[in-house]
C-alpha cells in the first residue's frame, strides 16, 4: 500500500502481514527522502515545502465553520459565568485562609 504523507509530501509505504510482499513483523511506515532508496523523490527546496505548507493551512482555514451571533453570545454568555463562578470561589478560599493564618499566627 502507498500513500503520501500530509506534512511533507513524500511517499509512505506501508506494509502489513498477509499482504502481498508484506512478512510477519507489525505494519510499519517507511518514509522516503534518504536519496538513497531506489525510486525515491529527491527532497523538496524549502520554498517548495514553505508553500505546500501554506496550501494546507488554507486548506485547513476553509473547513472552519464560524458560530452564528446566538451562538457567539450563548459561548460568550457561558465562558463568562464560568470564569464568574471560579473567581469567587478562589476568592473564598483566599479570605478562608488569610483568615485561618491570622488566627493560627495571633494576627490583630
Amino acid at each position: 500500500m502507498s500513500r503520501s504523507d500530509e506534512t511533507t509530501g513524500q511517499p509512505v509505504t506501508t506494509t502489513r502481514e498477509g499482504e502481498a510482499g508484506g512478512s510477519d513483523e507489525p505494519a510499519r511506515l517507511s518514509k522516503g527522502g534518504s536519496g538513497t532508496e531506489v525510486g525515491s523523490k529527491p527532497r523538496r527546496s524549502l520554498p517548495a515545502r514553505l508553500m505546500l505548507f501554506l496550501r494546507q493551512v488554507v486548506a485547513e482555514l476553509k473547513k472552519v465553520v464560524r458560530p452564528t451571533r446566538q451562538e457567539l453570545l450563548t459561548y460568550t454568555s457561558v465562558v463568562l459565568v464560568f470564569v464568574l463562578a471560579v473567581m469567587l470561589y478562589v476568592s473564598g478560599l483566599d479570605f478562608a485562609f488569610g483568615k485561618l493564618v491570622l488566627w493560627a499566627f495571633g494576627g490583630d
